[in-house]
């Protein structure tokens, strides 16, 4: 057989200690700037298109909205409005004490990262005047994709932007009320609430009618939210998604080692019994990241290219390698 490629430690990497060490710097990396994107969208098409979308970050584009003008000497360059910047700051640094006094720091770095990254990316990305998707309803279907597309990166490397995250994580620490749940529930009250903010008046046109113009805020802001929902989960579910393998050959020896050397997984031989031949079988049962499945098949078919191999598709795997254990 000829040697092949270890694969990578980025993908696979708890078994030595220094792979560890790369991934967290490589995750942390992504943390950092995996959130530009999502503050290029707030700051080129939320912004100004009025849209107020779910979590901290609607509620701090409210309070951008409804200061506009009052602080024209504090915040000339934001036209006297509150910035998101400052807001999503000051809300998350209060957010952050509550939740290292109760849940404990350790679960906060992370999320500390990720609320300094995307402080940073609001402050330094310029508030356009005109959004740079002209139609509100491509805008929120295409913002919201790519919010979500940049999100999923970093949930994906259990980082966190702040915001709602964290209030989840601080009632499910005391209450068995699923994280999910009570993110939904504060995105459709702040969404819903964006219908009685007033309309700006670059918006309004002759023969408009204010309240249609609030009401295709909501829808946008609904919109926007079911884009970025569906770009997290289609994310996630790709990186994460795993292929469960049962290999049938009388070389179960060799490929099972080269399994587990070459791609880092544990392996399991079954014992089997073929009813036709009424011999005994041995059959290598692997679990592997999607990415690695194209590998388990190459050395399947460089040691026996007449193996007979079962590839089949599962919704999670947990457990060392994998996933964590988490209370949904």
């Amino acid at each position: 057989m000829r040697s092949l490629p270890r694969y990578s430690s980025f993908v696979n990497p708890h078994k030595a200690q220094d792979s560890f060490t790369a991934r967290t710097v490589f995750e942390y990396l992504i943390i950092v700037f995996g959130i530009f994107p999502m503050a290029l969208m707030v700051n080129w098409v939320l912004l100004p298109h009025a849209f107020v979308g779910g979590g901290l970050t609607g509620i701090c584009s409210m309070i951008y909205y409804l200061t506009d003008g009052l602080f024209p000497s504090i915040f000339p360059e934001y036209g006297g409005a509150i910035p998101v910047w400052l807001t999503t700051f000051v809300f998350n640094a209060i957010l952050l004490i509550i939740a290292g006094l109760t849940v404990g720091w350790r679960f906060c770095i992370r999320t500390m990262v990720g609320v300094a990254a995307i402080t940073f990316w609001y402050r330094v990305i310029p508030i356009l005047q005109e959004p740079i998707i002209a139609d509100p309803w491509l805008g929120a279907i295409v913002g919201g994709f790519v919010f979500g597309l940049s999100l999923g990166a970093v949930i994906a490397c259990n980082g966190s932007s702040g915001g709602t995250d964290i209030v989840a994580m601080i009632i499910n620490h005391y209450r068995d009320i699923s994280m999910g749940n009570i993110m939904l529930l504060c995105d459709i009250v702040i969404i819903l609430s964006a219908f009685f903010l007033p309309v700006p008046e670059r918006m309004l046109t002759e023969g408009t009618n204010p309240l249609y113009l609030q009401i295709k805020r909501v829808l946008c802001g609904v919109c926007m939210t079911v884009s970025y929902t569906v770009a997290v989960d289609w994310l996630l579910g790709r990186i994460h998604q795993s292929v469960q393998f049962l290999i049938y050959s009388s070389k179960y020896a060799e490929i099972a080692t080269a399994i587990n050397t070459t791609v880092n997984r544990g392996v399991t031989i079954l014992d089997g019994t073929g009813w036709y031949s009424k011999q005994p079988v041995k059959v290598i049962s692997v679990l592997v990241r999607k990415p690695e499945s194209a590998l388990v098949l190459t050395i399947v078919h460089e040691i026996d290219p007449n193996a007979l191999v079962s590839q089949a598709n599962v919704t999670g795997v947990f457990g060392s390698g994998f996933d964590s254990i988490k209370k949904q």
